[in-house]
């Protein structure tokens, strides 16, 4: 059987005997594209070289590279385990022309490579041309006739295709052109190309495609027509999941080397044959196998679960498979072991799955104890849904209480669907979709265009003979040449006041990135400066300093001397140099799978976020600061180096996001910390002064965040906790080291006190006290009321107290009254046994008798609370209860 690491290998090394340039899987999420939330095709990493906004040493290109498809219009979550092709995540292999070859070149290419060098049979195969549209250009005979010469295929197995198969682009403008590609029929005795518009089989019998080669030949304008492009590139695609199909004789992408393994480990954990069917087992089981390799190649990447973005893509996909492990039968955590299958799999062509390997175990497990809680809470939540719409087998889900699951207990909607296919009730989309609307316009804020982007700043950039300069390593003033000046959103030549963004040849100011803000400091101009407020890089190569003239006139071509505020700067290069300590520190104490998950770093303060599942106890928190404060005052010289990728990996450098680097990186050494950096850092360690943590918490899930201040800041911060502990002291009237103690014990007697109130609060309703506050029940159909006023209490205390005695006399409808503690205001409780709640609710009740108050109130239908200024009122108020029940 051919390998799949085989299959990898081969085809990248074919190409390279074509004079391509191998170059790595750029990564999942892809830097610098707002477009697109997943890399999802092979030329993703390669779309600024073939809009001609960037350039490579080379002209051919081959690659293997990671995908997702799982949102936009490639959102085919829920055909995945069904089908036979269906995934998530997968692995694209191509080749890529930048105006070098083209179709005759590319047609023999593949060809060649399936039929030679992997030896598939070409009597499976038919392949598909362009057979033109208005609005698309002619039909691609030209490619047909190519085909045909090579293959010698008669006219039936060359066949034509409409824009919707066989035309690419980029987007509604942009770089575009037919496609032709490979087709291979698998599982029949016969091929029979008159079959081949029929859909294969969920099994994976029939025609599917095998290969994708894009003509990139025209540029879409925006009046639709298309402009042939001055030099026609290639785009092609072969998924090594199908591949694998084929070369290992196979009918679905679940029985390659690539996934079996993860089904079988499925099968084990849950106890359970995989019989290669479509039954429901067999279908959760490849669901879990694609799933767990979503999950261990992103949270490899940084993305951890959380509620937006890439994060909730994530957390989606990991909750859907650990759903399909409960249908399976499985009460434990199991999702981290596939995921672990999956590092063991394919970490030797993924390294980055074996450096990160405790950090999918913990981030997946901790992710699923805490869905499971979910889970369950979840489904309680459906089982004691009151609100259905409709009976028996069709019911109903009302959206709003659907997007109440959602949004309130984090209850995806597609686990309500498939629990509604098992329990026999379907979701009012419609209902909440309107929900979701309204939640959204109630959440939006002030938003900031990206327009700009694309009208100002890329005609600036591509008008420019190279990038910005970024000279701030070594200087922090210069004369550089005005490039640009932007206002109000356009491009223009001078400006004598108000608001600019100027854009210089060279620049000591550092353009925000990486965590780091911008510079800030003055431009002097003829006659006057500009006051730069911040520094920004809207797109890579180009830094923009935004700021104010305050006099003078600046215009495109004046030389002009740029100076950054040093103070500020150097207290920014402090807290960035810190950061790096921290995350050593942090790594020294908790072990590696610590890793950064963003920083902010500014001449104030420094923010950083790391993997971690749990709190960090004093001591742990100690240990840290005590490290990073020696590292300090060892005050060694921090040393940089610019060195190769893969020399830098070789040293041991971190850079838990390094696949965003370029191939020559910057790598910093600050005492014992060896990190890849683009920043502007401290020249020795000592240059940091002193290290403080001000606070370390939780920020989304796996995820903690630490507050840290250095220098002068975090002097102040010592003196600001000495200033709070004295104060506390003089109010609890101890000295300083006494104020502990003190407090301790004030705390134990508070809690000694509200033991007392619960213990008076039981004998007021079981009647030990004197009284028993239910003596004055009465009896209705169905069950009791009770409506009586007590002693002063907060809201809480009376709320507790209707349930108690609710639960008492149960079946039963109570409704206490009582005067706030400071006698100001009267509250009132109501409290309904579950059974009678469709025949009284609390809120109307409590409604009704908060009249006598002078107030008004609310609530559930099983618990509804009030209040009013007139506590002489309470009487009247708690004795409506008997009228509204019939008692």
């Amino acid at each position: 059987m051919t390998s799949s690491r085989a299959i990898r290998q081969t085809f990248t090394r074919y190409f390279e005997s074509k004079g391509h340039t191998h170059v790595a899987s750029g990564p999942l999420l892809p830097p610098n594209d707002d477009t697109l939330m997943f890399a999802n095709a092979g030329m993703v990493q390669f779309k600024d070289v073939f809009t001609g906004r960037d350039e490579r040493p080379y002209a051919r290109a081959t690659t293997s590279q990671k995908c997702i498809r799982i949102s936009g219009k490639h959102n085919d979550l829920e055909n995945v385990g069904v089908t036979a092709r269906h995934h998530t995540f997968f692995e694209m292999l191509g080749n890529f022309s930048f105006g070098d070859y083209f179709k005759e070149d590319a047609i023999r290419f593949g060809w060649e490579l399936l039929t030679q060098e992997l030896g598939f049979d070409k009597e499976r195969m038919v392949v598909t041309i362009f057979a033109g549209a208005e609005g698309y250009g002619e039909a691609d005979e030209e490619a047909g006739q190519m085909w045909k010469e090579l293959t010698g295929f008669p006219d039936e197995r060359i066949i034509r295709c409409g824009p919707k198969d066989n035309f690419w682009q980029m987007g509604d403008t942009g770089p575009c052109g037919p496609c032709s590609e490979i087709h291979y029929s698998l599982g029949t005795d016969t091929v029979d190309p008159s079959t081949f518009e029929e859909e294969p089989t969920p099994e994976g019998v029939g025609w599917f495609e095998l290969w994708n080669l894009v003509f990139m030949q025209f540029d879409r304008q925006a009046d639709g027509t298309l402009k042939p492009l001055p030099k026609p590139s290639v785009d092609t695609g072969a998924g090594l999941e199908r591949l694998a199909v084929v070369a290992q004789g196979k009918l679905s992408n679940y029985e390659t080397d690539l996934l079996e393994p993860l089904v079988m480990q499925a099968s084990e954990i849950a106890g359970k044959n995989y019989t290669f069917s479509q039954a429901p087992d067999d279908v959760s089981m490849r669901v879990i196998a694609d799933h767990a390799r979503t999950t261990a190649f992103l949270i490899s990447e940084g993305v951890f679960p959380d509620k937006d973005k890439a994060p909730y893509v994530l957390r989606r996909v990991m909750r859907r498979a650990i759903r399909h492990g409960h249908r399976l039968g499985i009460r434990e955590p199991f999702l981290h072991e596939v995921a672990l299958r999956v590092v063991e799999e394919m970490g030797p062509d993924y390294p980055q799955l074996v450096e990160r390997r405790d950090l999918i175990a913990d981030i997946t497990r901790s992710e699923e104890e805490r869905f499971r809680r979910t889970l369950d809470r979840g489904l309680h939540l459906l089982k004691e849904n009151e609100r259905w719409e409709g009976e028996g087998k069709g019911r109903k889900l009302p959206g709003d209480v659907a997007f109440k699951l959602y949004d309130t207990y984090g209850f995806p909607l597609d686990l309500q669907r498939v629990i509604g296919e098992e329990d026999g009730f379907v979701i009012d989309q419609t209902g909440f979709d309107a929900a979701l609307a309204e939640a959204k316009v109630r959440s939006q804020g002030s938003k900031v265009g990206t327009s700009a982007v694309a009208d100002v700043y890329f005609p600036i950039l591509n008008g420019m003979d190279e990038a910005v300069r970024f000279e701030g390593y070594e200087a922090q003033e210069l004369t550089a040449k005005v490039v640009a000046i932007v206002q109000n959103d356009a491009s223009v030549e001078s400006a004598s006041e108000g608001q600019v963004e100027l854009v210089t040849d060279a620049t000591p100011f550092y353009g925000e990135k990486g965590g780091q803000v911008g510079d800030r400091g003055a431009v002097a101009i003829d006659g006057g400066e500009i006051v730069i407020g911040d520094t920004q890089i809207p797109v890579e190569g180009l830094v923009v300093h935004r700021g104010e003239v305050r006099c003078g006139t600046v215009r495109v071509g004046d030389e002009v001397t740029l100076r950054v505020d040093n103070t500020l700067r150097r207290r920014t290069r402090a807290n960035h140099s810190a950061t790096h300590l921290l995350h050593w520190a942090l790594r020294e104490v908790l072990g590696n799978t610590v890793t950064q998950k963003g920083s902010l770093v500014g001449p104030d303060r420094l923010r950083f976020d790391y993997s971690g599942t749990r709190p960090l106890a004093l001591e742990e928190l100690r240990q840290v600061e005590d490290r990073v404060n020696e590292a300090i005052l060892a005050n060694t010289p921090i040393d940089t180096e610019v060195l190769p990728m893969d020399d830098a990996k070789e040293r041991g450098a971190i850079g838990i996001f390094e696949e965003k680097y370029g191939d020559v990186v910057r790598m910093l050494r600050i005492g014992p910390s060896l990190e890849l950096c683009g920043g502007t850092h401290a020249f020795a360690t000592g240059d940091i002064g002193v290290f403080s943590i001000l606070s370390e918490g939780g920020l989304a899930a796996g995820v903690r965040r630490i507050e840290a201040a250095t220098g002068a800041r975090a002097v102040a911060a010592y003196r600001q906790a000495q200033d709070t502990l004295e104060a506390t002291a003089v109010a609890l009237k101890a000295g300083a080291a006494e104020a502990p103690q003190k407090a301790e014990r004030l705390l134990e007697e508070r809690r000694a006190q509200s033991k007392e109130i619960e213990r008076l609060q039981k004998a007021l309703v079981s009647g030990d006290g004197g009284k028993d506050l239910s003596a004055d029940a009465r009896a209705f159909d169905g069950g009791k009321a009770l409506g009586v006023t007590v002693p002063a209490m907060d809201g809480k205390a009376l709320r507790e107290l209707a349930d108690q005695l609710r639960d008492k006399l149960a079946p039963a409808v109570v409704l206490l009254g009582a005067p706030t503690p400071k006698g100001d205001k009267a509250l009132l409780a109501c409290s309904v046994s579950k059974e009678l709640t469709k025949r009284f609710k609390a809120g109307d009740i409590v409604r009704a008798a908060a009249a006598a108050v002078g107030g008004k109130g609310g609530g559930r239908p099983d618990f509804a609370q009030a209040g009013g200024p007139n506590v002489d009122g309470l009487p009247d108020a708690v004795a409506f209860v008997y009228s509204s029940v019939g008692a």
